[in-house]
């Protein structure tokens, strides 16, 4: 240690976590301090012995030790030097104006400022480097003001604000920030209408653009044809009830057997086949399901087609599905041809469905009408020439003419997804000549025509006017129902596709967001399901009815309505939502499979949609809170309570009428009021345990858990049974 004359020194530690006390030194006036680091301690009994050599040694560790001293000092000056007075030199210090010695030393409150000693300071070497840089930017040494660029931005009918801060050469963030300011809470994916878009560009100072609208004037009808114009085949739909024999029918026209291959002999889906005459004109044929689910394909059906088939059973007569197909048909404005079916049955009645169809507007010839009525038979093949010359003098009545040479225009009869082909769909050509190549649009889908399969299966290069063709090339499976229509090139099928799925997808929200409106006002269990189908046609009718089945508790939610094999993400969805899995006529692939064995997802398959319809039904009343059935067994009055040791209160009662027993429920009625309900303990008879006492009897009741016994008081025991509800 040194004497006290000289300057007093401040030891820290090597821990700064410990505090330093200051109280005891005295600083004569002066703010700083000499830092000393703290000596280890030596532990050597003899330290007050001279010793030459160990004084030596210790001369030069002080050396050493004051030149590190000197040096932690002026690095820790270094953190309190201002930033115009930074060292300029490579090897010295340099220091720019007067310095106080003082700056030079670490004061206590220096010391103790953590924040301060743990700056990060820039190296002189960047700073050189910023200066370098700066100079041949701006060699005057003048502040460069850069100008904004305005653009003229080009704006849509919808627009995402990642797109829209693209086009303007803004920063997303900003424009987030922009509409947050406004109370509109988005993300760089939220999509934004024109409108909105205008406005966010006027704003940030730029030019608002309006894109020309994509031409999306799709009809199946033009009003003035034009290229080479001919007399096309007419394209009729059979419709009728279901069992009806419709498809026989069919098949009957096109020596073909469909109804051996089709589940329960119902079908699923919308078929279109062409059927030529015995003078070698060709007849578009399109087979409609009967089912009651598949409402909107029939409808689909009747706007697509030229003349409708009603098929009616002799012996059955007109039925619910009967009537609808006749309403379709009237909705659209096509004529019908009402084909009596199985009319070699014997207990047929022929004049009964011609006096029926009065009433719907559907006169026979014979009964002084309009309306072609002919007698077949698909099981005999009665009649059926006699079918095709009234379907063809029903089409030269209606002069049916359309374009062989102008870009093709259709509709979507079916799509589905196929294994080896990928999306599939089946076009009716209503107008112009369909090559192979074409670019296309469909619905919010486009592609070009990689193949084309006619109806019997074989690949052909162009499609004529009301023929029927499966189509391979879609970016995406087409929903059923979409207009088809050919385009010039690529770029405007696609321009198009993205201009009608912003539409759908923005009409799909704001369905959503309606739907979500009443949510919270519904208190309904909810069931989600999971439709994975081979076709959209049966997806879309099996979606439909599943919709149509309600009640006031419980509600199906159909969560994934699509097409296609089950694939691992639907198992999983089904998993995470603990959705029901339904495949109508598709299976799960192997990792779907796996995966499904694995996560314990059920999966429930279907070829029929009423056993389809059936198994949600069983499944949404498994929902259902089960009803409670009361069984009265029969009821006693109190006479007089008594309290035993063991049992604590016992009503002493007399059996009024029924029995009484034990394990049963009880209500306790007193003037008329319930005042509890509880379950009968014990009876005792006699001194004895019973379990039964019948009318006029005395016995004493325990019930668990009730003790306020009153003369007068009525003992009602029953059975409460729970009774499952169903849908």
């Amino acid at each position: 240690m040194e004497k006290d004359n000289k300057k007093k020194t401040l030891t820290i530690s090597s821990d700064l976590k410990k505090k330093i006390d200051t109280s005891s030194i005295s600083t004569d006036g002066k703010k700083s301090f000499a830092v000393k680091k703290k000596e280890p301690f030596r532990g050597n009994k003899n330290n007050n012995r001279p010793n030459q050599n160990f004084n030596s040694i210790k001369t030069q560790d002080s050396k050493k030790k004051n030149f590190a001293r000197k040096f932690v000092e002026q690095q820790a000056t270094k953190a309190f030097i201002k930033k115009d007075d930074k060292p300029t030199g490579k090897s010295k210090l340099k220091l720019k104006g007067p310095i106080d010695k003082r700056d030079f030393k670490l004061t206590v409150s220096r010391a103790l400022n953590v924040e301060e000693i743990e700056i990060k300071q820039r190296s002189l070497a960047s700073v050189k480097r910023a200066r370098l840089k700066d100079k041949k930017i701006n060699p005057d040494g003048e502040k460069k003001e850069f100008k904004k660029v305005l653009r003229d931005v080009k704006i849509p009918e919808q627009i995402t604000i990642q797109e829209l801060s693209n086009r303007m050469a803004e920063k997303s963030n900003d424009i987030i920030k922009f509409l947050f300011n406004m109370k509109v809470v988005a993300t760089i994916n939220h999509v934004i209408d024109k409108d909105t878009a205008e406005y966010i560009v006027k704003e940030f100072g730029h030019s608002a653009i309006f894109e020309d609208k994509p031409n999306l004037e799709i009809g199946i009808k033009q009003e003035k044809l034009k290229g080479d114009i001919k007399t096309r085949p007419p394209v009729v739909t059979i419709m009728g009830h279901v069992d009806h024999g419709k498809t026989s029918l069919l098949d009957a026209l096109r020596d073909t057997d469909v109804v051996s291959g089709e589940h329960g002999g119902i079908t699923q889906h919308i078929g279109a086949y062409q059927v030529k005459t015995n003078n070698s004109k060709l007849i578009t044929f399109i087979d409609t399901p009967g089912h009651a689910a598949f409402t909107e394909m029939r409808a689909r059906g009747s706007k697509i087609t030229d003349i409708v088939i009603l098929v009616v059973a002799a012996d059955d007569g007109i039925k619910p599905q009967t009537i609808e197909a006749i309403k379709h048909a009237k909705a659209a404005n096509v004529p019908i041809i009402v084909a009596i079916n199985k009319c070699d049955l014997p207990e047929k009645n022929i004049s009964k469905i011609k006096n029926e169809m009065m009433q719907y507007e559907l006169i026979a010839e014979d009964l002084s009408g309009d309306t072609l009525f002919v007698e077949v038979s698909a099981l005999k093949k009665l009649n059926l020439d006699k079918l095709k010359e009234s379907i063809l003098l029903q089409s030269e009545i209606l002069d049916l003419k359309a374009s062989f040479s102008d870009p093709a225009r259709g509709v979507v009869i079916e799509s589905k997804i196929d294994k080896g082909k990928g999306p599939v769909s089946t076009i009716l050509v209503s107008n112009g000549k369909l090559k192979r190549g074409d670019y296309f649009i469909c619905g919010d889908t486009w592609g070009k025509i990689r193949a084309m399969i006619s109806y019997d299966g074989k690949i052909i290069n162009e499609a004529l006017p009301s023929m029927p063709v499966e189509i391979l090339g879609m970016n995406s499976s087409a929903y059923a129902g979409a207009e088809f229509l050919v385009t010039n090139d690529e770029n405007e099928a696609k321009k198009m596709a993205e201009f009608k799925q912003m539409n759908s997808d923005k009409t799909k929200v704001l369905v959503k967001d309606k739907t979500a409106l009443f949510e919270n006002t519904k208190n309904k269990d909810e069931l989600n399901i999971i439709i994975k189908s081979d076709v959209q046609g049966s997806s879309e009718a099996l979606k439909m009815a599943i919709n149509k089945i309600s009640h006031d508790e419980v509600e199906a939610k159909i969560i994934l309505s699509d097409i296609g094999m089950i694939n691992e993400t639907d198992v999983s969805l089904a998993k995470a939502s603990n959705a029901i899995l339904i495949g109508f006529n598709v299976k799960p692939n192997r990792e779907a499979k796996k995966l499904a064995e694995e996560q314990k997802v059920d999966i429930k398959y279907f070829n029929i949609i009423y056993e389809a319809l059936d198994h949600v039904s069983k499944a949404l009343s498994g929902l259902l809170e089960p009803d409670i059935k009361e069984t009265v067994l029969g009821s006693a009055e109190i006479q007089k309570v008594f309290s035993v040791s063991n049992a604590g209160k016992i009503a002493g009662s007399k059996v009024i009428n029924g029995e009484i027993k034990s394990k049963s429920k009880a209500r306790i009625i007193r003037d008329g009021v319930v005042v509890y309900t509880g379950e009968i303990v014990t009876i005792f008879r006699e001194k004895n345990q019973v379990k039964e006492v019948g009318t006029g009897l005395e016995c004493g009741i325990s019930i668990k858990d009730f003790i306020d016994f009153k003369e007068k008081d009525l003992i009602e025991a029953f059975l409460a049974e729970e009774v499952q509800r169903k849908i």
